[in-house]
């Protein structure tokens, strides 16, 4: 079998499972530079005499695979590095499952180790400061004077917005599951949501009373008017766009950058910081790890006791409540007498 056919036949196994198309396409790229690189001129020279399989894709030897690298290196950052071999790594993990190769020949190299990054989270009024971004005038451009039409039109979509940010901090979501909800998905009597994460993996996700209320607005007044736009086309998407379609990934990414720029929040606030403003900001509220493991979808806890790090409402608390000196003032001040 030659490479080709076995990224080929790869990426087709990644879709039978569902990988996402951003996951299918960085494979793709990651994999085809790989053997790309494994059948060039650069790789040969690094095979010993008379060893031209040495760069074979199957049994690729140590100096070549150090060769790769010293090729990802000269162009990429560590992190995109790690992601690159991430693939590779996955790719012959189903190599050997399929019995194309006897094992993971990268074992055997030391790549360069990334440093764990702690993710972004806002304050609580940061998030409270995006949400009222999404007021009346939050769509308008700077300038224009609204037509009566143009003003119920910026209304509607404010309250789409709202809704959108509300449901998104209120229950975790990634910016994939908000733009797969649909309809029957929620159960708002119950403040209940129905999210399909990664994997098609199904967890319930709960909406505080904002939320609800943001979506039921969205629902009665908003939602139908754009609907009737798309010609009576309706997929049971939550959120739509403003000509009636469903409001994809991309869309929901551009509406909540907006609203960043417009509340004043830092550069790189993104909808995934909202997902780790709420596991932060349940730690810090004293839930328990397991629960917001739960709620995040995470199948690891290892992944959830990130948010430890990020939680200093928490770390106060628990130092305050363990520490022996913690409450005590220098100079012998509640020493006992």
């Amino acid at each position: 079998m030659t490479g080709d056919d076995a990224l080929a036949s790869f990426l087709e196994a990644l879709a039978a499972r569902d990988a996402s198309p951003h996951t299918l396409r960085a494979y793709r790229i990651a994999l085809t530079d790989y053997l790309g690189w494994l059948a060039s001129p650069d790789a040969a020279a690094l095979c010993r005499p008379g060893h031209s399989d040495d760069a074979s894709w199957e049994r690729p030897a140590r100096s070549v695979l150090r060769g790769y690298l010293a090729h990802l290196s000269e162009r990429l950052a560590r992190r995109s590095i790690g992601s690159r071999l991430g693939a590779v790594r996955s790719f012959y993990r189903h190599g050997r499952r399929v019995g194309w190769v006897e094992g993971d020949p990268w074992a055997a190299v030391s790549t360069p180790r990334q440093g764990a990054r702690l993710p972004k989270v806002l304050e609580i009024g940061q998030v409270e400061a995006l949400i009222d971004a999404t007021d009346v005038r939050g769509g308008e451009p700077a300038g224009e004077a609204p037509t009566r039409r143009r003003g119920e039109e910026v209304a509607r979509l404010a309250v789409r917005d709202r809704a959108i940010v509300e449901t998104a901090y209120a229950a975790g979501l990634r910016v994939s599951e908000l733009a797969g909800l649909r309809i029957s998905d929620l159960d708002l009597r119950h403040a209940e949501v129905r999210v399909l994460g990664k994997g098609r993996k199904e967890r319930a996700g709960l909406l505080g009373r904002p939320a609800v209320e943001a979506l039921e607005e969205y629902l009665r007044d908003v939602r139908p008017v754009l609907r009737r736009r798309a010609a009576g086309f309706d997929d049971g998407k939550v959120f739509l766009n403003a000509s009636g379609g469903p409001l994809g990934v991309r869309g929901l990414r551009l509406r909540i950058d907006r609203l960043v720029r417009l509340a004043g929040l830092p550069a790189g606030v993104s909808p995934h910081t909202l997902r780790h403003s709420f596991a932060s900001h349940l730690l810090d509220g004293g839930a328990d790890l397991r629960v917001v493991q739960e709620l995040l979808g995470h199948s690891s806890l290892n992944t959830t006791q990130l948010y430890t790090h990020v939680s200093p409402g928490r770390l106060r608390s628990a130092y305050a409540s363990a520490h022996p000196r913690s409450s005590r003032t220098a100079g012998g001040a509640n020493r006992p007498t």
